[in-house]
């Protein structure tokens, strides 16, 4: 398996920031709504305001939902319009505004809960705020935003922006476009029906046609306060979260009930924030700020900046031999059911994108799926999506596969690069003559794996449960040795247990392969002892979670995945991930994310190799980067001589000198 190179982009042209849904209320603790959660929006976009003001940026968007109070209360509408602009006269950059449902009424539906658009909902928005659809260029690129609510509605102002948005994007047609909207046209099928958070016929199949005709790069879209992601033609769509509270609605995605004090959802803080968009000469990268509802109060001082390691975006990262096993259906649709709110007569069907947005945060590439994410032809078609984001696949089956796998690795052989097949081991030499036609035809690596049976457990030492282990060790040098003399196989499928080192097992497994020619695939467990036991310790997770990484990078014949992205909180061997059941972030999550940003602000392209000291990576130039996980690693650095640290909780960047003084760990020590 060849490290995959990461898409080339070009040079970043420039940086701008999307927020949306702010919901600002008529007064600081005054609110019209019943969810306490309501009467912090002003001090949470108080907050952003001034997050924004430390960034880079050329402009910032804002995609709707300026207001919390309607403009069928005009009075109200106005206290909130005034605090609004009052808010952004403190922000340092342009701001460009497109209207909501909440700034000038509801689409055109019969079953909404507020008043429809109409002309003096509209004349409203022009007095405080401006045109409610307009178009400017930035370096080429020209950014379109549109007033959603009036498609569809019949006003003279549908026609007017109709003809105006055909013409702007025929007029515009040399330039890369990208379109701004409150309502996303739909939300998970084309054709799906209209219910309140998408656009009803025929407006939606008009815009989709105008995407698809100019060949638009992007559309971004709020209204849902939630996260998803999905590409229409050529064209890549966000919906964005809000900046004040979430969809509760939407709470039914989790298999777990809402934390107690999150609102039934509506309060779930880690997913409020917004978008940095980063422009360059041949695409364009998200990235994804979490606010976690932090708020900030009228005259508080404003705090200092810091410097942090900039975020990494898969689509960057040179980092390609770690990866998660994605144990849970992070690809399913799931049906929202009507919850009396603001639907009530169908059901809302979605995915869970807050897993994509981790994995986006994190700018991890490499996923171990599960054979039936390329026989599910809805699967395929979302793996097809999200290989465009830069994410690379490796495929898992046991036992000879049907023709129908057969026929579906062929058909997906741009998306995978690896396959793991397993068996016992009488079966694996006849296995692997079975399909490394299919693999080679295709140009994917062949992986085997052991079934290990009670009696070599046994033999070993290991403790047996009646429980189904597979993967070779170290001490399996005769059979590995074999392996290497069977043509067609290319690596070996390895088991790490909890109780083992990743750092120390990717050392030895990787001189063990490469002496037969092989590649090494290793499965680090995320759980130790018996499948009743629980795995809770966050600190252990991390660790294990930042060594497993770093082994990967310092190696050339060893791939590592995590076998736990998500929380495993029932079943068998029970144990934590990066991110919990609501695909919040765990401390390992924001460990991975500083680690990886941090290797790739010092060495761009990745290439580093481990030094025979402990949990050490040396770059081309031979500069020392050692990965501080406890106390006793740093005491050995106190003397190393000057450089500067990533404290791998925050990405804070620190520069130290000798005797070294650094933060708690766990962080990234970088040698000058």
């Amino acid at each position: 398996m060849t490290p995959a190179k990461s898409p080339d982009l070009g040079a970043r042209l420039f940086s701008y920031a999307v927020i949306t849904d702010t919901h600002l209320n008529q007064g600081e603790a005054e609110c019209n709504s019943p969810f306490a959660v309501n009467k912090l929006a002003n001090g949470r976009m108080r907050f952003v305001v001034r997050d924004l003001n430390q960034r880079e940026l050329a402009f910032v968007i804002h995609l709707g939902d300026l207001l919390h109070p309607v403009p069928a209360i005009p009075h109200l509408y106005g206290q909130a319009a005034a605090l609004f602009n009052q808010q952004i006269s403190a922000l340092r950059h342009p701001i460009y505004l497109l209207p909501g449902n909440h700034d000038v009424g509801d689409k055109p539906i019969d079953w909404g809960p507020a008043g429809v658009v109409r002309d003096g909902f509209l004349a409203l928005w022009k007095e405080h705020f401006g045109a409610n659809y307009q178009a400017f260029t930035h370096q080429g690129c020209r950014f379109v935003l549109l007033d959603a609510q009036i498609i569809n509605s019949g006003l003279d102002a549908e026609a007017q922006q109709r003809r105006w948005l055909e013409n702007e994007l025929t007029e515009n047609a040399a330039a890369r476009i990208f379109i701004n909207i409150h309502y996303p046209p739909y939300l998970t099928y084309v054709d799906e029906d209209e219910h309140y958070d998408n656009l009803g016929e025929p407006g939606r199949s008009w815009l989709l046609a105008l995407l698809e005709r100019h060949n638009v790069e992007a559309l971004f879209a709020g209204h849902v306060h939630n996260f998803w992601y999905h590409r229409h033609a050529n064209t890549d769509c966000y919906l964005l979260p809000s900046t004040a509270f979430v969809r509760q609605d939407y709470a039914e995605m989790y298999r777990c009930a809402p934390p107690p004090g999150t609102e039934a959802g509506r309060n779930d803080t880690p997913k409020l924030g917004y978008f940095i968009v980063h422009m360059h000469e041949r695409g364009h990268v998200c990235e994804i700020v979490r606010t976690y509802g932090c708020t900030a109060e009228p005259n508080s001082p404003i705090q200092p900046a810091t410097d942090r390691v900039p975020a990494v975006h898969p689509r960057h990262n040179a980092l390609t031999r770690f990866g998660f096993d994605m144990r849970q259906n992070w690809l399913e649709v799931i049906e929202i059911p009507p919850s009396g709110g603001l639907d009530e007569f169908d059901r809302k069907r979605t995915r869970n994108d807050y897993a994509l947005m981790a994995l986006l945060e994190m700018g991890v590439r490499r996923l171990r799926l599960p054979a039936r994410d390329v026989l599910d032809p809805a699967h395929r078609r979302r793996l097809e999506e999200l290989h465009q984001l830069g994410f690379l696949f490796t495929l898992f089956s046991f036992g000879e596969p049907g023709q129908a796998l057969r026929a579906a690795v062929a058909d997906a052989a741009h998306l995978l690069d690896a396959w793991e097949v397993a068996h016992t081991w009488e079966q694996l030499p006849a296995l692997a003559a079975a399909v490394s036609d299919t693999a080679r035809s295709a140009g994917i690596s062949l992986f085997v794996s052991k079934l290990r049976s009670k009696d070599e457990m046994e033999r070993g030492g290991e403790k047996y449960y009646h429980m189904i282990n597979h993967g070779f060790t170290v001490d399996d040098r005769e059979q590995i040795a074999e392996l290497g003399r069977i043509a067609g196989i290319d690596g070996v499928v390895f088991r790490v247990a909890g109780e083992m080192s990743p750092w120390t097992s990717a050392r030895d497994i990787g001189r063990l392969v490469e002496k037969h020619g092989l590649q090494a695939s290793l499965h680090v467990r995320m759980s130790i002892g018996s499948p009743g036991s629980e795995q809770g310790d966050e600190a252990w997770v991390a660790a294990r979670a930042l060594e497993a990484l770093a082994a990967a990078t310092g190696s050339r014949s060893v791939y590592a995945y995590l076998d736990a992205f998500s929380d495993i909180d029932r079943g068998y061997f029970v144990r934590q991930g990066v991110v919990d059941r609501l695909y919040n972030p765990r401390p390992a999550f924001h460990a991975l994310k500083h680690l990886t940003a941090g290797l790739l602000d010092s060495v761009a392209d990745g290439e580093f190799q481990a030094d025979d000291e402990g949990l050490t990576l040396r770059d081309g130039a031979g500069r020392r980067h050692v990965l501080v996980l406890d106390e006793a690693n740093h005491q050995t650095l106190e003397t190393a001589g000057t450089g500067r640290l990533i404290d791998l909780r925050s990405g804070e960047r620190v520069p130290v000198g000798a005797p070294l003084v650094g933060p708690t760990p766990p962080y990234l020590w970088v040698a000058d």
